[in-house]
């Protein structure tokens, strides 16, 4: 099978296109053929080395696709099902994924679209529903609403009956509103310390200065939850209910994302659509790496119809 390879840490040009090994079937795991993976910022931090880790490598942790092979232990899938599923290597033709972390994918919900919401969807779900508890009439401010968390994490806080604040830049002021922010927030123009009040759940998915400004807006018991710097490092955690966190998966907050998908209440942004090769994943690692990118960059492996 071909797969997109890391044989040393370093730019775009080591993204690498290469004839390996299909992943063995173990007795406890599907393999998976991907029609269509995403380009996340973690895994621009894996190329550079910033984990460190063992090489050659092959990064990617989104999969939408259809079961090639499922394990003598598994149960609930078939060979041809359409999934989506969090997974690990998926800049490639084949991967093989942990059932619990796997979904089966109704038919009217394409595999771009289902490869932009594992990994993002996860970790806004984790944010603002198992973590943050949002509830109906509470006041939220997500930071960077217009990113690959941010969409989904707005979407979300919004189906929880929600107040939403969020911060993008000035070109993508449109896109929080049609997202349904309450409050947009042009970064380039406003301070979002100076315009809002009373939150009483911050999400942070850009890290810096932003953590620490974020802390006075925050009511009495109130919270900031953070996937982009330690706030625990910059407050008293005795007083701020402040976290950092490292999306966990799981198969409940997957089944979630897919129902809300399936009903419309959950519109993955796609900003772009780049071909299976190195000059594709170059160039989709290139522009993510500028943080301006609206929604998610997806990866398309194999058409539906082949």
């Amino acid at each position: 099978m071909k797969a997109i390879i890391i044989e040393a840490f370093g730019g775009v040009d080591q993204l690498k296109l290469k004839e390996t090994d299909k992943p063995e079937l173990k007795p406890d795991r599907l393999l998976v053929e991907v029609y269509a993976t995403s380009v996340n910022p973690v895994d621009i931090k894996r190329r550079k080395g910033s984990f460190g880790g063992s090489l050659p490598m092959t990064v990617g942790n989104d999969v939408a696709g259809r079961v090639l092979e499922a394990g003598a232990d598994v149960k609930g899938f078939e060979v041809g099902d359409r999934v989506m599923a969090n997974g690990s290597k998926t800049y490639a033709e084949v991967v093989s994924v942990r059932p619990d972390r796997t979904v089966k994918l109704n038919d009217s919900i394409s595999f771009e679209e289902a490869a932009a919401v594992p990994l993002t969807g996860q970790a806004a779900y984790e944010a603002i529903v198992s973590r943050g508890q949002v509830k109906s009439g509470q006041r939220v401010l997500i930071h960077a609403g217009s990113g690959g968390v941010g969409t989904l994490a707005v979407q979300i806080a919004k189906l929880q009956g929600a107040w939403v604040a969020s911060t993008a830049s000035g070109s993508n002021q449109e896109l929080l509103k049609s997202l349904g922010v309450d409050r947009p927030v042009d970064y380039e123009k406003e301070a979002f310390e100076e315009v809002l009040e009373d939150i009483d759940l911050v999400f942070n998915t850009i890290g810096g200065k932003v953590l620490e400004k974020s802390l006075s807006l925050i009511k009495n018991k109130g919270r900031l939850l953070s996937i982009a710097g330690d706030p625990s490092e910059l407050v008293d955690t005795k007083i701020y209910d402040a976290q950092f966190f490292s999306m966990k998966p799981t198969k409940k907050a997957l089944e979630q994302l897919h129902e809300w998908l399936v009903q419309g209440k959950l519109k993955p942004v796609i900003s772009e659509v780049y071909p299976f090769s190195e000059e594709g994943l170059r160039e989709a690692h290139t522009l993510s790496e500028t943080g301006h990118v609206q929604g998610k960059l997806i990866i398309k492996v194999k058409e539906e119809s082949d």
